[in-house]
């Protein structure tokens, strides 16, 4: 742990920006302790914090500095680094962009900068196009307004391993944040042709991309479902538009408050498709227009969430397990159709999303390969089928927080193509005389009906942090067969697969999964990217009332090892 009165003493000497200087000035002294009690971590995520003054901060010190660290572990690993560098419509994300910008320009690291906000996936799409040394999206994906974030990507498009991010951690490490960080002025880098604005045909390529991942081949369908769309006051309104226009989807209604961008997300203040809050505009618009499809994308445009109408006519929103699912068998049914299966296809997922995915896939003779969470680990698949020269055999990647892949472009999930391939399967059922909420109950018919639910619990500050210890710790002790905590629910634990010991080839990594038994299934884990511990439960049951009241009592048996 800092000496957090001597760090915060050194800011107020030497932060000059006016507006952190006063923040440092009106700081309590537990705010103080909050806010220098150690760095802002950085790891495979890169960083993301609350914004504002401090080493457990994101501001323009805190992302010179980790810009400084990984532009000298590129100047040790390439002859001629460079960089790809994207910002989202966070507060702040165009400084940090620039700050960052004229860091990597100091020291002789090529920039290639996004003029204006984009999504995730360009930011992974432009690395590889442009043959980059590596990728900066300066985002915080769904969280609240007062977050941002500083996403690192790999030469090959795909977030960094854990081994990069230790170098690049190490390389951050020895550096004082107010010495050793080297800045040019960034118009002068730019007059110069250090940090060069990266051209919209670059753009173009990207969607071009995205279009063809269509599976019709050159089936017709009736596009004129009546869509609503709400980017979330991010950066999907140009490439979810352009993109759904272009490919024939016309009928489509913005979400007018959420339509630009706004990192303060006046309308949503938990920018996130995964809860009910954030679609709650788009569901009004839905149903005075009486809308098909309902579409939203997160701030930083990799996560899409979708609402549709149910056999009573009613609007349901779909959980990010449920698309992937319906996607999944959407694809898979379109290639086995057209004979466009692959040799040796492949599908990825999370090892917290639904296992039913599993099933579907092998019914097409698709192989399931299951991953840590995290869709870098997703994008590391598609790497290893790339260098054997099989790239592909990879036809969907999908994780239970609404994150879709169906091509090799890109290496993390992107919302675009999501939203795209949503949109198309609706028009094909729709034109074969179905719906989507009809084909999810096939699918629960065929195969059971199966109720995945997330539950985050936050831990804020050094306490919670060392609290959230504790309780995983109690969890690696006590639960498990012929242990303390021997059931879940009711249901027994039937075994424990322990992530930290890296298993099955995976990195190690602080999650555990309790396979229950009448294949249900609890996975603990702290999250790599916020002060949470989040909880994902797994139900088998004949009806939904029945999953339900099981998943009830295996929530009550975790938060009594919680309290």
């Amino acid at each position: 742990m800092l000496l957090y009165k001597d760090e915060y003493q050194c800011w107020l000497e030497n932060a000059v920006e006016d507006d952190l200087h006063s923040l440092l000035r009106k700081m309590s002294q537990e705010e103080i302790e909050d806010a220098f009690y150690k760095n802002l971590a950085f790891g495979t995520g890169g960083l993301r914090g609350t914004i504002g003054a401090g080493t457990n901060r994101m501001n323009v010190y805190t992302v010179a500095k980790a810009s400084q660290g990984l532009a000298d572990y590129l100047v040790k690993k390439f002859s001629r680094p460079s960089v790809v560098i994207g910002f989202d419509s966070r507060i702040k994300s165009d400084v940090f962009a620039r700050t960052a910008a004229s860091v990597f320009a100091a020291n002789g690291v090529l920039t290639h900068l996004w003029p204006h906000l984009n999504p995730v996936p360009t930011v992974s799409f432009a690395v590889r196009y442009l043959s980059a040394s590596a990728g900066i999206m300066i985002t915080a994906s769904h969280n609240p307004s007062k977050y941002n974030g500083y996403k690192v990507y790999g030469e090959d498009g795909c977030q960094i391993t854990t081994k990069a991010a230790a170098e690049i951690l190490g390389e951050i490490e020895k550096l004082d944040i107010f010495i050793d960080v080297k800045r040019l002025d960034f118009d002068a880098a730019v007059s110069e042709g250090k940090i060069t604005y990266i051209s919209e045909d670059v753009l173009t390529a990207f969607v071009e991309n995205v279009k063809n991942q269509s599976v019709l081949f050159g089936e017709k369908v009736n596009r004129d479902a009546a869509i609503v769309y709400s980017p979330l006051n991010g950066t999907g309104l140009i490439p979810v538009t352009r993109t759904l226009k272009e490919m024939g989807y016309t009928n489509i209604t913005l979400v007018e408050e959420q339509r630009l961008p706004d990192g303060a997300f006046p309308t949503c203040p938990y920018p996130n498709p995964e809860i009910r809050e954030a679609m709650a505009l788009g569901l009004e618009y839905a149903r005075r227009c009486n809308a098909d499809l309902l579409l939203a994308t997160d701030p930083d445009c990799d996560r899409v969430g979708i609402a549709v109408k149910d056999d009573r006519g009613e609007y349901v929103l779909l959980s990010g397990n449920e698309t992937g699912l319906l996607l999944l068998d959407y694809i898979c049914s379109q290639r086995a159709k057209h004979h466009k299966m692959p040799d040796n296809p492949v599908m990825v997922k999370t090892i917290v999303t639904m296992d039913l995915a599993e099933r579907i896939a092998a019914d097409y003779g698709v192989r399931a390969v299951n991953v840590l969470t995290g869709f870098k680990y997703i994008g590391e698949q598609i790497g290893f089928l790339e260098q054997a020269k099989k790239t592909d055999s990879f036809v969907f990647g999908f994780e239970e927080s609404y994150g879709y892949l169906s091509g090799s472009y890109v290496r993390d999930k992107d919302a675009v193509a999501g939203a795209f391939l949503i949109c198309e399967m609706f028009s094909y059922y729709a034109a074969h005389g179905s719906s989507i909420w009809e084909k999810l109950q096939e699918l629960f018919s065929r195969y059971g009906y199966c109720l995945n639910t997330l539950h985050s619990y936050e831990f804020d500050g050094p306490a919670g942090f060392e609290k959230m210890k504790n309780i995983m710790r109690r969890f690696h002790e006590e639960a498990g067969p012929g242990k303390t905590l021997a059931s879940l629910g009711g249901k027994k634990i039937l075994k424990v697969l322990d992530y930290s010991q890296g298993l099955s080839g995976l990195p190690k990594s602080d999650v555990l999964k309790y396979l229950l038994e009448g294949n249900c299934a609890a996975v603990i884990r702290p999250s790599g990217t916020e002060p949470k511990l989040k909880v994902y439960i797994s139900v088998s049951a004949k009806t939904k009332a029945e999953a339900q009241e099981v998943e009830r009592k295996v929530v009550g048996d975790v938060e009594r090892v919680l309290r």
